[in-house]
């Protein structure tokens, strides 16, 4: 037992050893889509993301790269009664598992959301009467290239829970609005590979 918890601490400096940090940026279309929307449409709106990655090492191509993004998301809403735009600022805390083979990487992984702020825009006469949940879970899949230490790629993040919070509208046909992004990013990590 005492060489199992001396040896751990030598595969945390080795993993260490083989990691990178980094930052990135990119762009957001974002949605709220999901089901129950009956005459309430949405549509994608551009907006950015920001933030912090961490790529280790696992085995051979393998690698583990959690992240720590700030997105801003949304949508475009258009109801009956008048439109607007949902601004939705969240802290996204994504772990992914990435497999990388020559330049080319693939990446896939959960994203735990936490919303910061929100912003709704009138737009002609439109208020807002959704009270969206502080936070969301996600699937994220993506891939792109490595070229040296910069990183060029795109991401679809799908909405797993529903955002809206029904306490403070009807009832059962409530919209059920799920965050829907597409994002593409440059990153640059420090050190070498």
């Amino acid at each position: 037992m005492k060489r199992i918890l001396l040896l751990l601490p030598a595969l945390l400096l080795a993993a260490a050893a083989h990691a990178q940090f980094g930052v990135k940026a990119g762009i957001n279309a974002a949605v709220l889509d999901g089901e129950n929307l009956g005459s309430t449409s949405t549509r994608y709106k551009t907006y950015y993301h920001g933030g912090l990655l961490y790529e280790m090492k696992v085995l051979g191509p393998v690698s583990i790269q959690p992240e720590l993004l700030y997105s801003l998301q949304g949508s475009s809403i258009r109801t009956a009664i008048g439109n607007y735009d949902a601004r939705l600022h969240y802290l996204n805390l994504p772990v992914l598992a990435k497999l990388t083979v020559g330049p080319v990487f693939v990446e896939a992984g959960p994203q735990l959301g936490f919303m910061v702020a929100r912003q709704d825009d009138n737009v002609a006469g439109g208020t807002s009467s959704y009270n969206f949940k502080r936070t969301d879970f996600t699937l994220a899949a993506g891939g792109g290239l490595k070229l040296g230490n910069l990183l060029l790629g795109a991401r679809f993040n799908a909405g797993l829970n529903d955002i809206n919070n029904p306490r403070d509208i009807s009832g059962l046909n409530d919209p059920r609005f799920k965050n829907r992004v597409i994002q593409g990013y440059v990153a640059y990590q420090f050190g070498d590979d």
